[in-house]
C-alpha cells in the first residue's frame, strides 16, 4: 500500500488521525463518566456499606452500629472488607462495559496500548 504516497494515501492517513483524535476524546468523556459513576459496596444486610466510584476511588463508609463489637473487630474488619470487594467487583463490571467499545475485548487497552503517545 502506498500510505502517504498522492492523494489517496493522504487521505487515508487524514482519516485514520480523525479517527484516532475522535476515539480519544471518546475515551475521556468515558473517564470521566466511570469518576462520576456512583458504586455502592454493601456487606451484612447493608450494616457496612462503601461508596466509591467505576475507578474505585472510595469516597465514604457507613457502618450500623449494631455491629460494632468491641470484643469483636475482627468481625467488622471483614465486613468492611467484604463491602470494599463488593464494590470493586461492581466497579469492575462497570468499566469493563463502558470501556470494552475501546478495547474490542473487555478490560486493559488490548492492541491500543502502543498508540497511547499517539492518542
Amino acid at each position: 500500500m502506498a500510505y502517504g504516497r498522492g492523494p489517496a494515501g493522504g487521505n487515508n492517513m487524514q482519516n485514520l488521525m480523525k479517527q484516532a483524535q475522535k476515539m480519544q476524546e471518546d475515551m475521556l468523556a468515558t473517564e470521566k463518566l466511570l469518576e462520576e459513576w456512583e458504586i455502592v459496596g454493601t456487606a451484612g444486610g447493608e450494616a457496612v456499606v462503601v461508596y466509591m466510584n467505576a475507578k474505585k476511588k472510595i469516597d465514604g463508609i457507613e457502618i450500623d452500629k449494631s455491629v460494632i463489637d468491641p470484643e469483636d473487630g475482627e468481625m467488622l474488619e471483614d465486613l468492611v472488607l467484604a463491602a470494599i470487594l463488593d464494590g470493586y467487583k461492581k466497579a469492575d463490571a462497570v468499566y469493563e462495559e463502558k470501556m470494552s467499545r475501546f478495547t474490542g475485548l473487555g478490560g486493559g487497552l488490548g492492541g491500543l496500548g502502543g498508540l497511547g503517545g499517539l492518542l
